[in-house]
C-alpha cells in the first residue's frame, strides 16, 4: 500500500493531510480531542468578474515602445506602470472555504497510541488513537461519483462518541445555522459570488441533534458525516445544488459511499507504477523522520517512489474533468488572502501543473486546464483589442477563475509580459503528440490560430528586420545596462523568441493535420523566418537579452531562456550542440550563485539535467528538493514572508514527478530514448505505465544501472526510433501490440512483429 503515516496530529496546515475530489478539498489534522478539517470548494474566490483593462494602454502603447527603443529604459518603466497595469491592479484570489471544527468531549490530548494515514491508493485519510481503553477512527474521503466529503468517525471500547462539530470561516461569512436536526450550514457573499456549505449526519446509532449552529453527537459508536459545498459561479442557487448533492449521497451506505470512490478513483491511481528498492528500517519510520533522514544526508529510494505516487494522487485529487484546474496550491488553500493569491500565474506555474499529466497517464486530468484556456481566450479578445489594437487574444503572467487576461499587479520584471496565453496554448498539441486525438486538435484549433493572429498584428520590426515583441520583460529578472542602470522591461528575450518558434510550429502542424491551408499559415511560415535566433554571449552563456547584459541577481529562481531545452525540445544535442552547451553552462552559473533555491525552480532544473543526460546531477537536484523545499507531509514549498518562512506551492510537487519521467525516459524529437539520464544512486527499479509521445505505453526494468527488459505498446500503428547507452534502432510497430526488447533493442516477442 502507498501510504504516508505519522505517530502524531498536524500542528501547522502544512503538516495537515489532503483529500479532494477536484472540486472540493480538505486537509486533515488528526487532532486528538478538537480536530480540525479545512475545506474548500473550488469556486470560492474573492468576488465576481469585473473588467479591469487599462483605458489608456492603447494610446500610450506607440510612446513605450519608442522609449524603449531609444533605451530609456526607466522613463519606459513608469509609463508602462501608468497605462498598463490593470484597473485595479489585482485579479481575483482563490479562499479557503473554512473548517469544520469537531470537539470531541472527555477526550485529553494524552493518548495511549496514535497512528494518522493517507492512503494513496485508496484516497483516504485516517487517524487512530486509543484514550481510556477506547479506539477512536475517523475516515475522511472526497468522492467524486458522490461530490462530497465523506467523514466516519468511530469508537469501540469504554467510551462513547460524544463530539459536537460547527463551520468555522472567522469573521468572512454571513449566517451560520441548523436545517433541522441533524445539519448544519454556513453561507456568505465576497463581492458579489455567493458560497454555501453544509455538514449532514446521514448516520449514528446514537442520538443526533442541533443547538443554535453546532451539530451533536452524543452516545454513540459510528457516526457519518457528508460535507458539501457550492457558489453561484456555477449555480444560481447553491444551497439548493449542495442539498441535492447531500441528499443523493444520503441514501447510501458508508460501504456504498465507499466502494463507489474507490471504483472511480484506483482505476486512474493505478495507470502506472513506479518501483524503487525499499530499505527495511527506513520503511519503519513515518514520513517526517524518514524526511529528516534525507535531510541529514540519506538517501531513500523508497520515500522517492512515494513522492512520486503523491504527486500523481494531488493531480487525481484536484484537476477532474468538469472542474476548474489546479491552482498554485492545487485545491488546497487554508487563507483568506494567500500568497499570490493562490490563482494561475502563468509565467511558468499553472504550465508546470501539468507538465507530468501526459507521460504520468492523467490524461483525464487535463480538461479543466484546457476548460480555463478556453475562457483565457474569450476575454483574452478583449483585452487584445483594447490593450494592444491586434486581432486574436492575449493573456499576461496571471489569470483566475474567469479568465482575467489584463495584468496583475504592478510588478515590472513580471506584470507587462503577453507570452502567458502563447505559453498555455502550447499544451494543445503537445497534449496532441502524446494522444494523437485529432478531434482534440479539431476542437482547440480556434485558440492557437486567435494566438497566431495576436501576434502577427503585435510583432515589430527591428532595425535588423527581425520581428520582436516590445514591450516584453524576461520573466522576473532584471539586467544591467552599460550605464549601471538596471532594466526590467525590454524588447525580445529570448524565451519570447522560443514560445514564438513553438506556436508558429504547432500551429503549422494542427494546421496541416486538419488539411487548412490559407493566408495565415503562409503568413505564420514567413514569420519564422524573423524571429531572433538564439544567440551565445561573452561568457559562454545563453543570451537571456538581446543584448549580452550583466544580470542584477547570477543566482535567479527564473532561467527562463531555458524554455528551449524543457518543456521546449529546438535546443538539443542532436540538432544545436552550441547551444546546448551554452544553456549548460547557463544552468551551471545560476547554480553556482545559489538558484533552484525555491521548489518550483528546482523542479525545472531536474528536467534541464536530464535533457543535458547528467544523471548525478538530476538525481543530485531531487534530492535537494525534497531536502530543501518539502513540507513534512511531502507538499513542496516556496520562501515566503510568514511566520512559517515558506508557503505551499504544488508546481514543486508536479515539476518533480515529470522530472523523474525524464530521468527513465524521453520521447522528443521522434525518438524514445530509454534511461537518458538515470545516475548512480537510482541503479535499480521498475516503472510501468509510463506514456510517450506518439500514443504509446512503456514499461521497463534496470539492475546496476543497466537496462533488463523494456516493453512498449503503441496505440496506433508507429515506426518508433529507440535508443538506449548509443545503441539506435527503428521499428514499425503495430497497433495495440507489446513488443518486448533487451538491453540491445532486440525484439524477444518476435512472434508480435
Amino acid at each position: 500500500m502507498d501510504c504516508l503515516w505519522y505517530k502524531k496530529s498536524a500542528k501547522y496546515w502544512d503538516e495537515a493531510l489532503p483529500v479532494g475530489n477536484g472540486r472540493i478539498g480538505a486537509m486533515v489534522y488528526g487532532k486528538v480531542g478538537r480536530e480540525t478539517i479545512q475545506i474548500n470548494e473550488e469556486s470560492v474566490w474573492s468576488g465576481d468578474e469585473r473588467n479591469r483593462i487599462n483605458p489608456d494602454s492603447l494610446k500610450k502603447l506607440s510612446e513605450i515602445r519608442q522609449l524603449l527603443d531609444d533605451e530609456k529604459v526607466s522613463r519606459a518603466q513608469r509609463l508602462a506602470v501608468d497605462a498598463l497595469s490593470g484597473t485595479p491592479q489585482y485579479q481575483r484570489t482563490y479562499q479557503t472555504l473554512g473548517e469544520i471544527k469537531i470537539t470531541h468531549h472527555g477526550i485529553e490530548d494524552e493518548t495511549e497510541s496514535y497512528k494518522r494515514e493517507l492512503q494513496l491508493d485508496n484516497a483516504l485519510a485516517l487517524t487512530e488513537f486509543t484514550v481510556d481503553e477506547t479506539v477512536y477512527r475517523q475516515e475522511v474521503f472526497a468522492s467524486y461519483p458522490d461530490d462530497c466529503i465523506v467523514i466516519a468517525i468511530s469508537s469501540k471500547g469504554k467510551k462513547k462518541l460524544d463530539f459536537h462539530c460547527r463551520l468555522d470561516r472567522g469573521r468572512y461569512y454571513d449566517r451560520a445555522y441548523a436545517n433541522g436536526q441533524n445539519e448544519i450550514a454556513f453561507e456568505g457573499n465576497n463581492s458579489g459570488l455567493g458560497f454555501y456549505g453544509a455538514l449532514r449526519c446521514v448516520e449514528c446509532d446514537g442520538k443526533v441533534e442541533t443547538i443554535g449552529e453546532h451539530l451533536i453527537i452524543t452516545d454513540a459508536s459510528n457516526a457519518i458525516l457528508l460535507f458539501s459545498a457550492a457558489t453561484t459561479f456555477r449555480s444560481k442557487t447553491p444551497d439548493k445544488m449542495t442539498t441535492d448533492i447531500l441528499d443523493k449521497a444520503a441514501g447510501r451506505t458508508l460501504e456504498e459511499l465507499r466502494i463507489r470512490h474507490l471504483a472511480d478513483f484506483k482505476p486512474i491511481y493505478g495507470k502506472m507504477r513506479l518501483e524503487l528498492p525499499q530499505d527495511e528500517e527506513l520503511e519503519k519510520l513515518p514520513v517526517d523522520e524518514r524526511l529528516e533522514q534525507m535531510r541529514q544526508g540519506k538517501d531513500d529510494m523508497g520515500l522517492i517512489a512515494l513522492y512520486f505516487h503523491y504527486g500523481r494522487y494531488l493531480m487525481i485529487s484536484s484537476s477532474r474533468q468538469g472542474g476548474l484546474p489546479a491552482t498554485l496550491q492545487g485545491i488546497w488553500n487554508g487563507e483568506i488572502e494567500p500568497a499570490w493569491d493562490s490563482k494561475y500565474t502563468i509565467n511558468i506555474n499553472l504550465q508546470m501543473n501539468y507538465w507530468p499529466v501526459d507521460v504520468c497517464n492523467l490524461s483525464e486530468c487535463y480538461e479543466p486546464f484546457f476548460s480555463l484556456l478556453e475562457r483565457v481566450r474569450q476575454n483574452g479578445k478583449r483585452t487584445a483589442k483594447e490593450m494592444y489594437g491586434c486581432r486574436g487574444f492575449v493573456a499576461h503572467h496571471n489569470t483566475d477563475i474567469y479568465g482575467d487576461t489584463a495584468p496583475q499587479d504592478q510588478y515590472i520584471p513580471a506584470t507587462y509580459w503577453v507570452m502567458g496565453g502563447a505559453w498555455l496554448a502550447l499544451h494543445i498539441m503537445e497534449h496532441y503528440r502524446f494522444t494523437k486525438d485529432q478531434e482534440f486538435v479539431k476542437k482547440y484549433y480556434g485558440i492557437l490560430e486567435d494566438a497566431v493572429l495576436f501576434f502577427e498584428d503585435f510583432l515589430i520590426e527591428n532595425r535588423d528586420g527581425y520581428l520582436v515583441t516590445s514591450p516584453s520583460v524576461s520573466p522576473e529578472n532584471t539586467y544591467i545596462m552599460k550605464d549601471g542602470t538596471k532594466g526590467r522591461m525590454c524588447v525580445a528575450p529570448a524565451m519570447d523568441c522560443e514560445i514564438l518558434h513553438n506556436l508558429f510550429r504547432d500551429f503549422l502542424e494542427a494546421s496541416d493535420i486538419l488539411k487548412i491551408e490559407n493566408d495565415l499559415t503562409e503568413k505564420v511560415r514567413e514569420m519564422q523566418t524573423k524571429i531572433p535566433p538564439l544567440r551565445i554571449g561573452k561568457n559562454g552563456q545563453l543570451m537571456e537579452w538581446m543584448e549580452d547584459y550583466e544580470e542584477a541577481e547570477p543566482g535567479h529562481r527564473h532561467i527562463s531562456h531555458l524554455f528551449g531545452v524543457f518543456p521546449g525540445s529546438e535546443i538539443s544535442q542532436d540538432d544545436t550542440p552550441e547551444l546546448m552547451e551554452a544553456a549548460q553552462k547557463t544552468l551551471e552559473n545560476r547554480l553556482a550563485f545559489g538558484g533552484g533555491y525555491t521548489g518550483w525552480s528546482r523542479a525545472w532544473i531536474i528536467s534541464w539535467w536530464c535533457r543535458f543526460g547528467k544523471g548525478n546531477l538530476a538525481y543530485e537536484n531531487l534530492k535537494k528538493l525534497l531536502q530543501d523545499s518539502t513540507f513534512d507531509n511531502l507538499m513542496d514549498n516556496h520562501p515566503y514572508w510568514n511566520s512559517r518562512g515558506k508557503v505551499f506551492q504544488i508546481d514543486g510537487n508536479f515539476g518533480a514527478i515529470a522530472a523523474i519521467c525524464e530521468m527513465l525516459v524521453q520521447s522528443q524529437n521522434g525518438k524514445i530514448v530509454i534511461l537518458p539520464a538515470l545516475g548512480d544512486t537510482l541503479s535499480e527499479g521498475k516503472i510501468s505505465g509510463l506514456c510517450v509521445r506518439g500514443n504509446g505505453q512503456i514499461a521497463l526494468e534496470w539492475k546496476n544501472g543497466k537496462l533488463v527488459l523494456f516493453k512498449i505498446k503503441m496505440k496506433n500503428k508507429e515506426k518508433v526510433i529507440l535508443e538506449y547507452n548509443n545503441v539506435t534502432r527503428e521499428y514499425m510497430l503495430e497497433k495495440d501490440r507489446e513488443y518486448i526488447f533487451d538491453k540491445n533493442l532486440i525484439r524477444i516477442n518476435k512472434e508480435n512483429n
